[in-house]
């Protein structure tokens, strides 16, 4: 098998495997495996039917995502396990990473190990854009209070506003780092500035839409998804100025509200982080996704 280096010409292709099942998690979308290209070397290829996706970095390479066919096959899993015990000096790095719920049967019945990773918070949208209710009570009053005492501007990103971005998520990461101190932490939200630089740079490429608050001409908060699959949008990004009461509530109120085609909004993982954790429960998710780890036993 033959190893590509992922590049933007390969979307149409990649999409056309993403295709071959109905996924719920946010990963399994192409948008969301390119913009890792800062820090990973991404290479792909097809094996008996299977698309392969890996990452890899200095600590080794790893199968970014379960194989993308219409039924999973051992033939594939061992080849990807070949490739990745080839590369990797501890075979321990040698993995799976983001499988799926329903696929669990499967690797277990081929006698890999499976460990719960993480979890995508999966909301009803028009839970999201209407704010009704007693549980969002105190999102609805952030929201009033933006609308109320600040004149804004809400608008459809546009390049010209990639630069102010950029520095509005340096300042706002800046205010993360001191209010939350995990070391873990702080080293997600540098690998997220990484993923936002790819994403300004070919953003148009990716088929993510965004949108951004301006008060006083300058951008205060921006927003960015995309489509996974008809039923679910995925928010990726929702960074605002912490100084402006409300308006993050504000930026994901009226985005939410705009995507009527779609049932649920994916407002993505928590890295296990129990501060982000907290964020997501608070919009009262309709369900949560578990993405598991799969490795050979006894690695």
């Amino acid at each position: 098998m033959i190893l590509k280096q992922l590049n933007l010409k390969d979307k149409l292709v990649v999409e056309q495997f993403l295709r071959l099942n109905n996924h719920q998690l946010a990963v399994y979308a192409f948008a969301n495996i390119y913009i890792w290209r800062g820090l990973f070397k991404i290479s792909w290829g097809v094996y008996k039917g299977s698309m392969l996706i890996f990452f890899q970095d200095n600590s080794g390479v790893f199968l970014y995502l379960s194989p993308l066919a219409k039924t999973l096959s051992i033939d594939a899993l061992n080849k990807a396990f070949e490739i990745m015990d080839g590369l990797n000096k501890n075979k321990e790095v040698s993995r799976i990473e983001n499988a799926q719920a329903h696929e669990l049967d499967f690797y277990s019945s081929q006698g890999f190990a499976v460990k719960e990773k993480s979890k995508d918070y999966i909301c009803l949208r028009e839970d999201l854009a209407s704010l009704k209710g007693e549980s969002f009570r105190h999102k609805r009053s952030s929201c009033n209070y933006f609308t109320k005492n600040f004149s804004y501007e809400y608008q459809p990103y546009s390049e010209d506003c990639a630069s102010a971005c950029l520095r509005l998520y340096n300042t706002w990461a800046a205010e993360r780092k001191i209010n939350h101190q995990e070391d873990f932490y702080h080293w997600c939200l540098d690998d997220s500035k990484i993923a936002l630089k790819e994403l300004l740079r070919v953003n148009i490429n990716l088929g993510i839409e965004g949108r951004v608050v301006k008060v006083g001409h300058k951008v205060k908060a921006f927003s960015f998804g995309y489509k996974l699959n008809n039923d679910t949008f995925c928010i990726l990004y929702e960074i605002a100025d912490l100084k402006i009461k409300g308006i993050a509530q504000f930026i994901f109120r009226q985005f939410c509200a705009e995507l009527k085609n779609y049932k649920y909004v994916n407002i993505m993982d928590d890295s296990g982080l129990e501060n982000l954790k907290k964020v997501k429960l608070s919009y009262h998710p309709a369900r949560v996704e578990p993405a598991y780890i799969v490795k050979i036993k006894n690695a």
